[in-house]
């Protein structure tokens, strides 16, 4: 077959390289640009985004072929294989980053005076204690801690868990002239609709 690379809509598509392409619905608009497909800018349209990168994924090695001249399809499959591969790299890249992030943060919240404040406080409780058992294991803290100078107030809840049973433990605390002092502690029993106050 002769090739037809780069002449247009008309030009006939080898059926070897008229598959889905991976490239083109994981990088859409970056790879329109760089295959000369530049209906992938719709990627940048609310709503037909959501749309776009499948249409891409389905008809993007057909657009590509077409609108762009390729020495072979020999050549025009290795540079779609590394368009694909690029862009797993990118998103495993992108899913690491997220991963190391949410450790950090959970890490951050862990070891802020707020949280182990709190856990000292349900730690000490032998009502709650005796509801959750010996370890505890705590969850990701949610919430928010902002602090400016020597003031501050932070504002947590997390899962705890132990061998005879779970719950939620919502704090809030204030900083003052660079100490902590929590206002409220309240543990929230799974199995139970009771909540106890831990702070007075």
């Amino acid at each position: 077959m002769e090739n037809t690379s780069g002449q247009g809509a008309a030009a006939a598509v080898p059926a070897e390289i008229d598959r889905w392409n991976w490239g083109a619905f994981l990088l859409h608009w970056v790879w329109g640009i760089g295959n000369n497909t530049f209906i992938a800018l719709l990627a940048f349209v609310p709503l037909v985004n959501l749309i776009i990168p499948f249409v891409l994924g389905a008809r993007g090695s057909a657009w590509a072929w077409r609108n762009k001249r390729w020495d072979s399809v020999e050549e025009f499959r290795r540079v779609q294989r590394a368009w694909a591969k690029w862009a797993v790299i990118l998103y495993l890249a992108m899913v690491g980053m997220l991963v190391l992030m949410i450790f950090g943060l959970s890490a951050s919240f862990k070891s802020s005076d707020a949280f182990q404040m709190s856990l000292s406080t349900l730690r000490a409780n032998d009502d709650a204690m005796a509801m959750l058992g010996r370890p505890l294991d705590t969850g990701f803290p949610m919430g928010s801690i902002e602090t400016s100078g020597g003031s501050g107030h932070a504002n947590l809840n997390y899962s705890v868990s132990g061998p005879k049973g779970s719950g939620t433990i919502y704090a809030e605390a204030h900083k003052r002239q660079g100490a902590w002092t929590l206002t409220s502690v309240t543990f929230v029993p799974d199995d139970s609709a009771e909540t106890m106050e831990l702070v007075e």
